[in-house]
């Protein structure tokens, strides 16, 4: 089951989504000189952003579909835009239309308790004047940074238009992706070394752990990078010609995060390679260890099983001795092979 959710992904399904428990809807207007903040219970409070001259940030956190509907309604989102923020488990896209631009990726945490990977899907709509985002859940995301400076008077987002506001969300998504590949590696390195001090069962589905982790962090990553790209020859009047190095910045910050994807890919492999051999070589030792105890008992067995026919003539057979000679080259002769051994480097 854990693997047909990873894999499986059907957008031709229609997105069964609940509706959410809590809902927070936060707005940030602000201009060069002033800020104001505030969080509305009913989105129609925030319709009056779409004709103020000033640049709003508004943030639904908790998706009901009614309010989805409403504010794409008043703020002119085409209809499958619409559709595809009230989706679920859709593959990171970006879309023109309408005059808004509209960039669909996946905000990504990782759980401590569980050490996985999970993902929330993020919507960003960029319009003349405002940034509209749609958050899944509305107890958590990593936009704090950002809104922390909105508040700084004089900072590079006070003093530009909507579109870097726009380029900064997707930018601390992209930045948070090498955040969880960190915390990825870290658990790669400890699993190395109990791979090469104590591989066991548990080993071997912590790494199947981890690989499924790696295909989650994969296609998750992997699709921005066409998402920036097509950002970039959109050509759209919303990106002004300042605000695009920003985006090629971005750009080389996503293959970077592939690249470093695909690496930790190759030491799963790796590593389970690394887990078969050593699990290889230790049955190997075992083998070696029981093979050298046969051999070591063989000359007992022989002699024993000579002197154990029931024959009239054996030699030493009424020999006060026979009993001890016999004990004798049974010890004797193993030490004399344990010496053989030992000296052609068998063991």
């Amino acid at each position: 089951m854990a693997t047909q959710k990873v894999l499986q992904v059907n957008p031709t399904i229609a997105a069964s989504r609940k509706e959410p428990e809590k809902t927070i809807i936060s707005i940030y207007e602000y201009t060069t000189q002033n800020v104001n903040i505030e969080e509305i219970n009913k989105i129609e409070n925030c319709f009056k952003h779409l004709l103020s001259p000033n640049i709003s940030w508004i943030n639904l956190g908790g998706l009901k579909k009614a309010d989805v509907e409403n504010i794409c309604t008043h703020f002119g989102i085409h209809p499958l835009i619409q559709e595809d923020i009230l989706s679920s488990g859709q593959r990171p896209k970006m879309d023109d239309l309408n005059q808004l631009l509209f960039a669909l990726l996946n905000m990504l945490y990782f759980n401590e308790e569980t050490y996985s990977v999970e993902s929330e899907q993020i919507s960003i709509v960029l319009g003349p004047n405002f940034v509209i985002s749609f958050q899944e859940d509305a107890s958590r995301d990593v936009f704090n940074p950002i809104r922390e400076k909105i508040k700084v008077f004089g900072s590079k987002l006070r003093m530009s238009n909507s579109d870097y506001l726009f380029y900064s969300l997707i930018d601390i998504l992209v930045d948070n992706y090498f955040l969880i590949m960190e915390k990825l590696g870290e658990k790669i390195e400890d699993l190395e070394e109990d791979i090469a001090q104590r591989p066991d069962t548990h080993t071997l589905a912590r790494i199947n752990m981890l690989r499924k982790e790696m295909i989650v962090l994969k296609r998750n990553i992997s699709p921005v990078r066409e998402l920036i790209n097509g950002i970039l020859r959109s050509e759209s009047a919303l990106i002004e010609n300042k605000t695009e190095k920003y985006f090629k910045d971005v750009y080389d910050h996503i293959i970077q995060a592939n690249e470093l994807a695909e690496n930790y890919r190759d030491m799963m492999i790796n590593l389970q390679d690394l887990y078969l051999s050593n699990v290889n070589l230790k049955m190997n030792e075992v083998m070696k260890v029981m093979a050298v105890v046969t051999c070591l008992l063989a000359p007992a067995t022989v002699i024993g099983g000579i002197f154990g026919m029931n024959f009239n003539r054996i030699p030493w057979l009424h020999n006060p001795y026979g009993f001890f000679i016999a004990v004798s080259l049974m010890l004797i002769i193993p030490f004399w092979m344990i010496w053989i051994f030992k000296k052609r480097g068998w063991f």
